[in-house]
C-alpha cells in the first residue's frame, strides 16, 4: 500500500523545468554564500537591489535544493501551532497515533476549545528524539553482530 504525500492548498509539485532550473540556481547562488553577513541580489527584471541576510540565502539554497530534487516545499514557523492532522502528516503516521502519541505524554499539546493543538517545536524535538533512538538502535545491533562475528 502506498502512502501518498498529502496534498496542501496552494502547494504544487514543481514541474522538470523548474527542477532543473532549481538545482542549477542552488549551485550558483550556494556558491556566493560566505561573504560577510549580508549579501545583495540583483533582480534582472528590474534594477531592484535586495539586501538579504546571509542566513535567508542559506535557506534559499536549501528550498531550491528540495524543488530541484522534485519536492514541494512549505516554510513553517518555528512557533506554529498545527492540527493533529498537520502533526501526524509532518510525521507521516496516522492521526490515531499521533493522537495515542499525545494522550500517552509523548508530544506536548495543549486544547483549543475541544481540539488538540501541536507546537512545531514540539513536534521537531519528538521526531528528533526518536531519529536519535532509531541511531542509538542500529549502534547497538551493529555492536552484536560484531560481538557475533557476524561479519558487518
Amino acid at each position: 500500500m502506498s502512502h501518498a504525500a498529502p496534498v496542501y492548498p496552494g502547494v504544487r509539485m514543481p514541474t522538470e523545468a523548474e527542477a532543473s532550473l532549481a538545482l542549477e540556481s542552488s549551485r550558483l547562488l550556494a556558491a556566493c554564500i560566505g561573504r560577510g553577513e549580508s549579501a545583495r541580489l540583483r533582480l534582472i527584471d528590474g534594477e531592484t537591489d535586495v539586501t538579504v541576510p546571509v542566513s535567508a540565502i542559506h535557506m534559499l539554497v536549501d528550498i531550491l535544493n528540495q524543488m530541484a530534487q522534485g519536492n514541494a516545499v512549505s516554510l513553517v514557523p518555528i512557533h506554529a501551532e498545527l492540527t493533529t492532522q498537520q502533526a501526524a502528516d509532518l510525521l507521516n503516521v496516522s492521526r490515531p497515533f499521533l493522537v495515542k502519541q499525545l494522550e500517552g505524554g509523548a508530544i506536548p499539546f495543549y486544547k483549543v476549545g475541544r481540539h488538540r493543538r501541536v507546537r512545531f517545536s514540539d513536534l521537531m524535538a519528538y521526531r528528533e528524539g526518536l531519529d536519535q533512538q532509531t541511531a542509538d538502535a542500529a549502534d547497538e545491533l551493529a555492536a552484536q553482530a560484531q560481538e557475533l562475528g557476524l561479519g558487518y
